[in-house]
């Protein structure tokens, strides 16, 4: 893959692949991600072409990043323990809800046989498949639908990663799992408080395992019903 040229940033430029290669070291290492093939796939792949041509030069920041109306691209950090809590196998069908413009349905792809990526924004999804298309990633097919419903068609899945925030995890997309399969999400419980949480199925029975601190954006379609107080 041939290196970027540098981009701007406040009159100074900016060696994408450098940020690139120094979100590894400083955002990804040092926080438990290990695993050669995550860590390969977070070198290699161009961050930069997943956000809004104003916003590349920062494409490699550890926060999560606007691209979109409600829509965010989760911290490179939080997205990377996700799905290396997931567990993700060279024979796992995965399920991305919420891919936006496609850059976690592209990592889970170089893990993964195939990744159905669920998105309910056309543009987003057009985003996503002209971004999946240029980079070669062709066991990623986008799927257009409300994220809330999952993507049943396709399931059982042995992996579902939500990507962003919920504040109520909706049971039809935990029933998409199969058995022994993991979703990971980020739950938002209250104002500037999250949990990044592994949910894995074994038959009917469903165990849950709170992993670490996090404070990603809630997808829209996944609050929680607001309730009228007296």
């Amino acid at each position: 893959m041939n290196s970027p040229a540098p981009r701007s940033l406040g009159g100074t430029m900016v060696d994408l692949a450098t940020a690139r290669m120094n979100m590894v070291e400083s955002q990804l290492r040092p926080n438990r991600v290990t695993d050669p093939r995550i860590i390969t796939a977070f070198e290699t792949l161009p961050r930069e072409r997943f956000v809004p041509e104003d916003r590349q030069a920062i494409a490699y920041v550890d926060e999560d990043l606007k691209i979109a109306k409600d829509r965010y691209l989760m911290e490179p950090m939080v997205l990377a323990r996700l799905i290396s809590a997931a567990d993700v196998r060279p024979t796992d069908l995965a399920l991305v809800v919420g891919c936006d413009t496609g850059y976690a349905a592209a990592v889970m792809a170089s893990l993964a046989a195939t990744v159905v990526a669920l998105e309910c924004d056309d543009d987003l999804a057009a985003l996503a498949e002209k971004n999946l298309a240029a980079l070669a990633v062709d066991n990623a097919v986008v799927v257009r639908g409300k994220l809330q419903q999952g993507y049943p068609k396709q399931a059982p899945y042995d992996v579902i990663l939500i990507n962003g925030g919920i504040e109520v995890i909706p049971e039809r997309i935990q029933e998409q799992l199969g058995d022994h399969g993991r979703l990971v999400m980020v739950e938002r419980r209250s104002q500037g408080c999250g949990r990044a949480v592994l949910i894995e199925r074994f038959g009917d029975a469903f165990g849950r395992r709170t992993l670490f601190d996090a404070a990603t954006p809630v997808l829209p379609g996944f609050e929680r019903e607001k309730r009228f107080v007296f």
